[in-house]
């Protein structure tokens, strides 16, 4: 081989080396803005409600589930960047100007779909934003706000994604809250807490003693043996449900086998995207398994 052919060889691996570096470091540069941005997260809550709709044998409002979608891509931004009115307008770092913008053309989506919402689903709403408003507001003395307070910050998020997934489905299309209603309502509260886990044990660095969270009162294996308790009381919940079917009966022991393996899974020195992306992930991969489930039966 001639010593010409040997130079343009390593050129042309070199610039392929040099492209296959820039794509890779796009679609990281992606996945983080997809995460930080909170998309991830919202996609995970708007997977929820078709849950809900398939266990419940409902109809899905769309409004509702476009709504829920958008507003919580603008709400979580809000609550992760900053709830002071000046501090989130005057942003001076670039790429959370980005995920700003981001946030505000969801707001106006979110906003077009509450259009077309009733009035009990306003109700329900409203009392989802209070709740939200306790856990992101400086309400307590010394500007402390309820989220700062350990167990009370994660029974606050699943009570909020428990009414928002469960019970704001139900009242957009004028379903009355039934027993079964009030049992998938509780497992959705049950499911969130031990979703909630690998984010407490990912904290536990960065928490003060005085906050006394989950890991910190019952240490990694403590906090384990907790959320695979409850993950059990999920389960066996369904059991008590008036109108139970058996697809429902299987989906919900195939999560319940995900998230024992999530929880012993869960380290203390987690991943960067253990938590925010895998674990975020289990409610849109239960609806695809639901979905195989309802389309091979």
């Amino acid at each position: 081989m001639h010593t010409w052919q040997l130079k343009f060889l390593t050129k042309s691996r070199a610039y392929e080396q040099f492209g296959y570096f820039c794509f890779m470091k796009i679609l990281w540069r992606v996945l983080d803005f997809y995460l930080d941005a909170s998309i991830h997260v919202a996609l995970a809550v708007f997977c929820l409600i078709y849950c809900t709709a398939f266990f419940l044998q409902i109809r899905v409002d769309e409004h509702l589930a476009l709504y829920v979608l958008t507003g919580t891509i603008a709400s979580y931004n809000f609550i992760k960047y900053g709830v002071e009115a000046e501090k989130y307008i005057l942003v001076a770092n670039r790429y959370h100007k980005n995920i700003q913008f981001f946030s505000f053309i969801a707001l106006g989506f979110a906003a077009y779909h509450a259009w077309f919402l009733n009035l009990k689903t306003w109700i329900g709403i409203g009392v989802l934003i209070v709740l939200t408003g306790l856990y992101a507001l400086p309400l307590l003395p010394q500007g402390q706000k309820l989220r700062s307070l350990g167990l009370l910050k994660i029974i606050l998020v699943a009570l909020i994604w428990s009414g928002t997934t469960v019970f704001l489905p139900v009242l957009s299309i004028d379903h009355p809250i039934d027993w079964d209603t009030a049992v998938e309502g509780v497992q959705r509260f049950l499911l969130v807490l031990v979703l909630l886990v690998p984010f407490e044990v990912r904290d536990l660095k960065y928490d003060q003693p005085e906050l006394r969270t989950l890991p910190q009162r019952l240490g990694l294996s403590g906090s384990r043996v907790f959320g695979i308790g409850v993950s059990v009381v999920f389960f066996f919940l369904t059991f008590l449900k008036d109108d139970l079917h058996a697809l429902e009966l299987i989906a919900k022991a195939f999560l319940f086998l995900i998230l024992a393996l999530m929880l012993v899974v869960t380290r203390r020195d987690q991943s960067r995207y253990f938590a925010s992306l895998w674990v975020e992930a289990i409610p849109i991969l239960w609806l695809g398994i639901i979905w195989l489930l309802w389309k091979f039966s």
